[in-house]
């Protein structure tokens, strides 16, 4: 090597350090898994080549459970990442840490970029927001519970396989046959119980969940879970887990794995999952949540679930710079559009949702739109706004616990409900003070 080619390799060799160097790497914590984990990827990779002064690192964390928790420890530890996703959940949770977290809204405008709610779904900006319209936290994956069913199963059945069940009971009836004519081991299984079958139960059907409008309007709330049509319906699912027509998965997504094996030919779970239920091939097919038939007014409207990106407090100007160009990112059309309908969680803007009916992607893709229209059909009751509360997740796992001793045959509906009332209204109450 000549003294020049030295020199030369050298300079280019510090160029690109110094070019490396240049980058802010901005850490993203996620819960995505599977197919979603693909997109996160896939995404953050686009971004970066796209420019070259920031970095998103993403970092798998685990469940949403375990990815809000660490995000806690992380701020205990004073070690926080720049941008991290929490589930809805925890949005009470993250409200309330005020000083931790920096309103989106505040790094967008900081970051040059001027945020209008009117671009995006009304459910689920308003989900996200203070009740003076400041959004707190970018709404990255939303999600409506939405039904899936095995068409092969159904057909093997003697059941209809274009014209899904519309109500719990007849899910109920279909569940039952499908065991019994041995189309599939399990008739029915859900994801997240106290999503699907409570909170989002109560909005769909225009039933309280708790007082004060579900805890929107006060952090004072005490829970209506206990109610008859509550009462009914989980002993329905305790009677279908009992003769073996029901199968518990867990306390999250986990029983989705149930329905893509073939195990289960129904499943309820969240829009979000229809990644990997495109992915296993299976030949299936779309409905919208089942409803109560004695629910006023049902079906009402769903309420967002999924999760948002919130941003930690205490970060550089560069840093929120880098931020707000990535949310800015996320939010054009093509990449809400493509999101949407590559992973099944809804377009967070107008227009994005605009630009994929226009497309005609839902005429080519049957059910795609029913998340959407579910949450959009009516305007919100104060029964159906969703539900907010200071430990939400603590109230799960209240219910949770109650559920899986009601599906062991450990103890009746009625009696799971009242207990897990009780023990989450006290620990509203504890929270709250």
């Amino acid at each position: 090597m000549t003294l020049r080619t030295l020199v030369t390799t050298l300079a280019v060799s510090t160029l690109l350090a110094q070019g490396a160097e240049a980058a802010t790497e901005l850490q993203w914590w996620h819960a995505m898994n599977g197919a979603n984990n693909e997109v996160v990827e896939e995404l953050a990779k686009e971004f970066n080549a796209s420019q070259s002064d920031y970095a998103i690192k993403p970092v798998y964390k685990g469940t949403y459970p375990e990815t809000l928790n660490a995000g806690i420890a992380a701020f205990r530890a004073k070690q926080t990442p720049a941008i991290i996703q929490v589930f809805d959940v925890g949005t009470g949770v993250m409200m309330g840490a005020e000083g931790a977290i920096k309103p989106v809204a505040e790094v967008l405008e900081q970051g040059g970029y001027t945020f209008d709610k009117t671009k995006y779904l009304p459910g689920i900006v308003n989900y996200y927001s203070k009740p003076d319209g400041t959004m707190l936290s970018f709404p990255y994956n939303s999600s409506s519970p939405i039904l899936y069913y095995n068409k092969d199963a159904f057909q093997k059945a003697g059941l209809d396989a274009d014209n899904p069940p519309k109500t719990w009971p007849e899910v109920f009836e279909a569940a039952r046959k499908i065991k019994a004519s041995g189309a599939a081991p399990c008739g029915y299984t859900s994801t997240w119980l106290t999503w699907i079958h409570l909170e989002n139960f109560a909005a769909w059907n225009n039933v309280p969940y708790g007082s004060n409008e579900n805890g929107l309007a006060s952090t004072e709330v005490e829970l209506a879970i206990d109610a008859p049509i509550y009462v009914e319906h989980f002993q329905a699912i305790a009677d279908l887990a009992k003769d073996g027509v029901f199968r518990y998965g867990g306390r999250t997504a986990e029983a989705k794995q149930l329905f893509l094996s073939g195990e289960c030919a129904i499943l309820t779970e969240s829009s979000g999952g229809l990644g990997d239920v495109v992915k296993s091939g299976m030949n299936y097919g779309i409905g919208q949540l089942p409803y109560d038939p004695k629910g006023e007014g049902a079906p009402q409207n769903t309420i967002p679930g999924g999760a948002s990106l919130w941003v930690f407090g205490g970060k550089s100007d560069a840093e929120y710079k880098g931020i707000a160009q990535f949310f800015n990112f996320l939010s054009s059309p093509e990449i809400q559009a493509r999101l949407h309908q590559k992973s099944g969680y809804l377009p967070v803007t107008m227009e994005a949702y605009e630009a994929t009916k226009k497309s005609g992607f839902y005429e080519k893709n049957p059910g795609r739109e029913t998340p959407i229209t579910q949450m959009m059909g009516k305007a919100p009751t104060q029964n159906s706004k969703g539900v907010r509360l200071v430990n939400l997740p603590q109230v799960r796992d209240i219910e949770n616990e109650e559920f899986e001793a009601m599906l062991n045959g450990s103890q009746d509906a009625r009696t799971a409900l009242t207990k897990a009332k009780e023990r989450a209204d006290a620990a509203i109450a504890g929270a709250a003070r």
